[in-house]
């Protein structure tokens, strides 16, 4: 009975490899690849610094409106979620993001709120020139496909014509530049991370409907890699081994496709897994990004920020390239944002670390008070992938159920990140097998890049091969596919 039952489960995990094989071999090839290709070309985003570096210089001459005014004019019933000073072209406006994400604008020169944006003023905003740069009107394209960028929609596309094929997104609803993109940027991403992240349009804007679909495809590729795996370590012999003194019982195509899968099966096989994990399954992990309740209760309440409009270029210095007021436990901060990071320009100074970790223990309630952590180095939970982030930085590790990290900038006291149990196990499910965010890795970026390259490269040989036992397979007449059971 246990030698019928082996040899039925030796049956079926080959038969459930080799058709798990079949239906997802082109897509192991199609991530693989694609994978590559992100590692040199990321998504089309507009980062922080970009968006400063487009903006005019401040023409603080045309300040006349108080921040206590805008606030007032944008009526909102709830305290802003974020809430800055900036150049819209020659004006200087209030930028204000209302606690359910609707965006305001309001005229830092007369206290009124600007109507949407047309083509032309749209064109002028981009720098762009009349006859030689395009406009259209986009609801939802490719590249702007998420939902963070509902708020702004529609935009206008301002196609530069310069010799890099720059397109600007300009919101039409409140002039501001939502995102860049370069023609090399369009084109790699359509065999990049269009591919990697199936993110075809008409999918992607139906969030639900495509978390499922990539759910599905990752979970039976996963089975499909996972299977591969044991059949090709139970196929393996390194002391009894197969006649002519191999280690395999495969010939041609299915020998390197049983080779490379022991060379490379473990890696394909946590790539697979912990792209699955990526979405979330279940809810499992928590994200990183702070929620927006957490924010608001160390923010605290909002009492009026009590600057006059000729104090605030005053406090800005030369080299502000836009302003923002945050607060921290019920006090304003005046933060001016240069070229090189953010600078309280608050005339009390900014927040010690009392008054950060006050406002944070405030956030979570029922929480004792954190252990405090000082990072000037990064860390195996801190540390840069693709961006920099910013140090030294506070952590503070709260003891409620959830086992919580704070992440928190001492100059701002802004809460950077949050990491509670499940996004730390995250880290190493997540970032160290599928980004191969290893603790030897992390601070050589050149040899980690070398290390995802090595093996990708094995997994591809491992689809390849197996997609062209895949195709062998199909091509088969009827009656030799429905024969008897071979193992080879």
């Amino acid at each position: 009975m246990r030698r019928a039952l082996l040899k039925a489960g030796k049956r079926w995990l080959i038969l459930g490899h080799r058709w798990l094989g079949i239906a997802t071999g082109l897509l192991f090839a199609l991530w693989i690849g694609s994978g590559l290709v992100m590692l040199s070309v990321p998504f089309p985003a507009l980062t922080e610094a970009e968006r400063l570096a487009r903006l005019p210089p401040m023409a603080w001459e045309h300040v006349a409106v108080p921040p206590d005014a805008a606030l007032a004019a944008a009526a909102l019933p709830e305290p802003p979620r974020s809430f800055g000073l900036e150049m819209r072209g020659d004006e200087p406006v209030y930028r204000i993001v209302a606690a359910d994400g609707r965006r305001v604008t309001v005229s830092a020169r007369t206290g009124a709120l600007p109507g949407p944006v047309g083509p032309d003023l749209a064109l002028r905003l981009a720098g762009g020139v009349p006859g030689r740069a395009g406009v259209e009107i986009v609801a939802r394209d490719q590249w702007t496909v998420t939902a963070r960028y509902d708020p702004l929609r529609p935009f206008h596309k301002v196609m530069l014509e310069d010799p890099a094929g720059t397109e600007l997104y300009v919101s039409q609803v409140t002039g501001e530049t939502a995102l860049d993109t370069t023609r090399f940027e369009r084109g790699w991403n359509w065999v990049g991370a269009v591919v990697h992240w199936v993110y075809l349009t008409p999918l992607r804007a139906r969030a639900g409907l495509w978390r499922d679909v990539v759910l599905w495809l990752s979970g039976i590729a996963a089975l499909s890699a996972f299977s591969g795996l044991v059949l090709g370590i139970w196929r393996l012999r390194l002391r009894r081994r197969y006649p002519h003194g191999t280690v395999t019982p495969y010939r041609g195509v299915s020998r390197w496709h049983h080779l490379f899968g022991l060379a490379g099966g473990l890696g394909l096989t946590t790539f697979i897994v912990s792209g699955w994990l990526s979405m979330n399954p279940n809810r499992w992990f928590a994200s990183a990004s702070p929620p927006a309740a957490l924010l608001a209760a160390q923010a605290g309440p909002a009492g009026p920020v009590g600057l006059d409009a000729l104090a605030l270029a005053r406090l800005a210095g030369p080299d502000a390239a836009a302003l923002r007021f945050t607060r921290l436990g019920g006090r304003w901060l005046v933060v001016a944002l240069t070229p090189e990071g953010p600078r309280v320009a608050e005339p009390a100074g900014g927040p010690d670390e009392a008054e950060i970790v006050a406002a944070s223990t405030a956030a979570m309630p029922g929480a004792p008070p954190p252990q405090v952590e000082h990072l000037g180095a990064y860390d195996l939970y801190w540390y840069p992938h693709g961006d920099a982030p910013p140090l030294p930085v506070l952590r503070l590790r709260f003891a409620d159920p959830a086992a919580t990290w704070l992440h928190v900038d001492p100059r701002t006291g802004e809460i950077l990140s949050r990491l509670d149990r499940s996004g730390r196990a995250n880290r190493w499910l997540f970032s160290a097998l599928h980004r191969l965010d290893l603790p030897v890795l992390i601070h050589h970026p050149d040899a980690r890049e070398a290390a995802q390259w090595l093996l990708n490269l094995l997994a591809g040989v491992i689809a390849l091969t197996g997609i062209v036992l895949g195709w062998r397979r199909l091509s088969r007449p009827r009656a030799v596919r429905a024969g008897g059971f071979r193992e080879s």
